[in-house]
């Protein structure tokens, strides 16, 4: 199965249909006043929608087992058809697109199997998927124009050429995944002035995003929430907070990281881990979600 530990869990919805032929109104008539043999043809259907919900990861192999936490299965009857709908509802890393077309699936089957004995003709037709809503592609916000960054490495032993960046490589690549365009990436040690410095710097010259990896952590050299908490004019604590759980979640370790973020002027600065798991993590944890603090602020300076 796909990898799905660096996603979050949000709320998401899919419809599926399956559309259920018959070749006589005669079989129409039977569905709707309960006269099939068989038994009441829609509420077996929808009992066993309801299994199959639950059970797709059992069937489908590369499917996530996941919380399935609503399923409603409704129907459309036409002269000679019926519509089946079945929505799904989780909060979870993936989707649950599959979930709904299999219970549409063996909704209609059911029905298949069930007027079999009174129309030889049954067919099942259109299974697919209707509507989705969450994830990512919902939640990656649309901008008239380009968001640029910098990316600012803290840390005295890298800027003494006794380490290699790899942090701020990581954060590099997933900014250039979500179309923002990193105008340069900086090395400086655990300073607060040049940390004060190049974020002041960065405001002026209208750079959207300001990013520092290092110096979060508990030792004395370890200046960076200090040095920007003194200068930011408003702290955006949800981001904050959304980075140490999403760490939390993967090792307890992370409660110990001071993660910062707020805005000067219009820019937004974060100051996240410098280690190269807790830096990809911190990105993981807000991206593409963040990019929507653009649009709001867009819009208010057009209000």
């Amino acid at each position: 199965m796909v990898d799905i530990t660096p996603k979050s869990s949000t709320l998401r919805k899919a419809i599926a249909q399956a559309i259920v032929k018959v070749s006589k109104s005669e079989t129409i008539q039977a569905i709707k006043q309960r006269t099939v043999p068989k038994g009441d043809v829609l509420e077996c259907a929808r009992v066993a929608g309801l299994f199959a919900a639950k059970r797709t990861a059992d069937m489908i192999p590369d499917c996530h087992p996941l919380p399935v936490e609503f399923t409603s299965v409704s129907y459309e009857i036409e002269e000679m058809e019926v519509k089946v709908l079945v929505e799904i509802h989780t909060i979870y890393k993936t989707g649950v697109e599959v979930e709904a077309m299999h219970a549409a699936s063996v909704v209609a089957l059911t029905m298949y199997d069930m007027l079999k004995p009174i129309d030889k003709e049954v067919s099942i037709e259109q299974i697919k998927l209707v509507e989705k809503k969450g994830g990512k592609s919902d939640r990656t916000p649309s901008s008239e124009r380009t968001i640029s960054a910098r990316v600012v490495v803290c840390s005295d032993s890298i800027s003494q050429g006794k380490g290699e960046d790899r942090a701020g490589e990581a954060i590099r690549e997933r900014l250039e995944k979500y179309g923002v365009k990193v105008l340069e990436k900086t090395v400086i040690p655990d300073d607060s002035q040049q940390i004060q410095g190049l974020a002041k710097d960065s405001s002026k010259a209208g750079i959207d995003l300001l990013i520092f990896t290092g110096g979060t952590g508990l030792s004395p050299r370890d200046v960076t929430p200090e040095s920007l908490e003194t200068i930011l004019e408003r702290r955006v604590p949800g981001i904050e907070e959304a980075i140490r759980n999403y760490g939390q979640q993967r090792t307890p370790y992370a409660m110990l990281s001071r993660s910062i973020a707020g805005l000067i002027g219009s820019t937004l600065v974060l100051g996240v881990p410098g280690s190269t798991k807790g830096a990809a993590e911190s990105m993981d944890a807000v991206f593409p979600a963040i990019l929507h603090v653009f649009k709001v602020m867009e819009g208010s300076r057009h209000d």
